[in-house]
């Protein structure tokens, strides 16, 4: 049985902020709850992506600035996402302690953190609040596709986190906006955090308006009243012990998608500044350009896969990338700014895919746990792949030509997607992974 609000009766409503997507395919129909859930969730997707975009579009400056040297840009670059580590320990908390807490803690905390950036010494101090940046926003971006799949109905569900990865997108397209003046700001890139306080000051609305998932509530009344260790680790215990062939399989995918892509996308506005003479204003207008297009592959692909499935959409979208995104590091003149609309169209669709998988293959009791996994093992996948860029850079002295090598590992996910995982499009979440 389906534990999602009943449809809605009255005439359809679409909030003003959805006008924001240049999406022109059919808006669901929404109850006023789960428009409020898509806005809020929405709002604190944004606000994540800016601080993200932020490092990407401003690292040649922090370097600069904080006298990092070129070999170990990929290094602290790698520090920084191991904030995905303290994150996993959120999730497992919200499958006992709920949704809504772990949502509120997760704001403040990556606001606080964002801002304290601003005020960095050296290289250490960035990296530590970075680090712990990262974790609550980690946590958040792990918690969102997981509340929406339990609020929505299970024919909306694609469209529903698609949507989120869509808002995402406007935030790193904030995040490319601020970044055009960084020349010209009083504290330079330190300018750029220092806006992320903004979240803290909507926090209140979110502790006034974020109500617990009806699923959460339904689970936390029937299971069982452990106590103590156990009952902190039941999530954990769940995970291994119910569908532990769906983790590994799902992490068989997911760690050599984001080996390559991480790295791919984390070097591409240094590569546009310092390859192809690429100014600041320059780059801050391919990525707004570019992002117009591209936020709507997460959009679209949610809701093709609504209607045609996960896996074929997911598998067609990341042949797609993996042929753009080595056409881009190889490219040259008019080519790149095609092949950069192509490449971040094709990323958002299939990171949208990849969490309405991690939130639709696992039940309710570790749901929130089985999306820390699914960040964790692909935020390994982006470790190592900077990692082994870095050797690669020793070796061939070219970002571009690191990354190209990196490009075979992209064979694997579409493989391992369309063979060995089921079908979740439009299949409650009940039927798809029951409690055993």
């Amino acid at each position: 049985m389906s534990s999602t609000p009943d449809a809605p009766k009255s005439k359809p409503f679409r909030p003003w902020w959805t006008y924001t997507i240049p999406y022109a395919g059919k808006v669901p129909d929404l109850t006023t709850r789960q428009w409020s859930v898509m806005g809020l969730l929405g709002a604190a997707e944004l606000f994540d992506h800016y601080d993200m975009g932020i490092m990407g579009l401003a690292l040649s400056q922090i370097q600069l600035s904080l006298g990092i040297a070129e070999a170990d840009i990929a290094g602290v670059n790698a520090v920084v996402r191991f904030g995905a580590l303290p994150a996993l320990a959120m999730m497992v908390m919200a499958d006992r302690v709920g949704r809504r807490t772990l949502l509120l803690v997760t704001i403040l905390g990556f606001t606080l953190c964002t801002f304290a950036t601003a005020f960095a010494r050296d290289a250490t101090d960035f990296m530590v609040l970075q680090f712990l940046a990262r974790s609550f926003i980690y946590a958040e971006l792990m918690l969102a596709p997981v509340v929406i799949a339990e609020e929505l109905h299970a024919r909306d569900r694609g469209w529903g986190i698609g949507m989120l990865g869509a808002i995402g997108g406007l935030g790193h397209g904030a995040a490319a906006i601020a970044f055009a003046f960084v020349d010209d700001l009083p504290l330079g890139w330190r300018s750029l955090y220092l806006i992320g306080i903004v979240p803290l000051i909507s926090l209140a609305w979110f502790r006034r308006s974020l109500t617990e998932t009806p699923r959460f509530e339904e689970h936390s009344e029937t299971r069982l009243k452990e106590t103590g260790v156990k009952a902190a680790m039941r999530p954990v215990i769940n995970l291994v012990r119910m569908y532990p062939g769906r983790v590994a399989i799902l992490a068989l995918a997911l760690f050599p998608f984001d080996f390559c892509i991480t790295t791919a996308f984390t070097f591409l506005p240094k590569t546009l500044q310092e390859v192809h003479g690429y100014a600041p204003g320059q780059v801050t207008f391919l990525f707004i350009a570019g992002g117009v297009f591209g936020i709507l592959g997460s959009v679209l692909a949610g809701s093709l896969a609504d209607r045609f499935g996960r896996k074929p959409v997911m598998a067609i979208a990341m042949v797609i990338n993996a042929l753009s995104m080595v056409g881009f590091y190889n490219a040259e003149g008019i080519a790149i700014p095609v092949l950069w609309i192509i490449t971040v169209f094709t990323i958002l669709a299939t990171n949208a895919l990849f969490k309405a998988l991690g939130a639709e293959l696992f039940p309710t009791s570790y749901r929130s746990t089985a999306s820390g996994v699914r960040t964790l093992v692909g935020t390994l996948g982006g470790i190592a792949g900077l990692a082994i860029e870095g050797t690669l850079y020793t070796l061939t002295g070219s970002h571009s030509q690191a990354i190209t090598w990196m490009a075979v590992a992209l064979i694997i996910p579409p493989i391992v997607i369309s063979l060995f995982l089921p079908e979740t499009a439009s299949r409650e979440l009940e039927d798809i992974a029951p409690e055993r």
